[in-house]
């Protein structure tokens, strides 16, 4: 079995080509990528649903636009909060709560009480679902050219423009990637 390189607390940008609706104009934040597998949430999908209608002590911490983010396709009936903490706290000064994944982003355990990590959050999403992958599977959708795979920035994850993440994502890599950003959404409208 080859070793497989962790792709965790990065992002991936579907290319335009990628056929599955379920992740078009995504962008996914890995927050587990091993040899057994991937798991990340799409940052770019608000619900209407607000998060006061379904865990309404976290809407306060909640992010604008304070509604839940369809993480993916897996599971739509669990939710993960993903928050980011500033200064990315390490260790014993990590808020209890709070797992890091990478660098200042972390994971909320959502059954701990909000009060735990009020004072230490910098923004808070919640997600219903997630994006998964079995083993090999994420790395062969690499090979075939679904996905670009860039580093993320804490501000990703609470972006209060969230319909123009993946332009943003692509317009500030500094090679070829950037004119993706300007790819039409109807190319046939070109």
């Amino acid at each position: 079995m080859t070793e497989v390189s962790s792709l965790t607390g990065r992002l991936l940008v579907a290319t335009p080509a990628l056929a599955d609706p379920n992740f078009d104009r995504a962008v996914v934040l890995l927050l587990d990528h091993d040899e057994e597998g991937s798991l990340g949430v799409v940052l770019n999908r608000p619900t209407p649903v607000v998060v006061g209608d379904i865990l309404e002590d976290w809407a306060d911490l909640a992010g604008e636009p304070g509604v839940v983010f369809q993480g993916g396709p897996v599971s739509l009936d669990s939710a993960l909060g993903v928050a980011v903490i500033p200064g990315g706290a390490d260790g014993d000064g990590a808020p209890l709560g709070w797992r890091r994944v990478h660098g200042a982003i972390g994971l909320v355990d959502l059954e701990a009480p909000p009060e735990l990590l009020a004072s230490a959050v910098g923004s808070l999403r919640i997600f219903a679902g997630y994006a998964g992958w079995g083993p090999g599977q994420l790395e062969d959708e690499l090979v075939e050219g679904a996905w670009y795979v860039v580093e993320s920035e804490p501000g990703d994850v609470s972006s209060p423009a969230p319909e123009r993440l993946w332009r943003e994502v692509l317009r500030r890599q500094r090679n070829e990637l950037a004119m993706v950003a300007t790819y039409p959404d109807d190319p046939s409208l070109n």
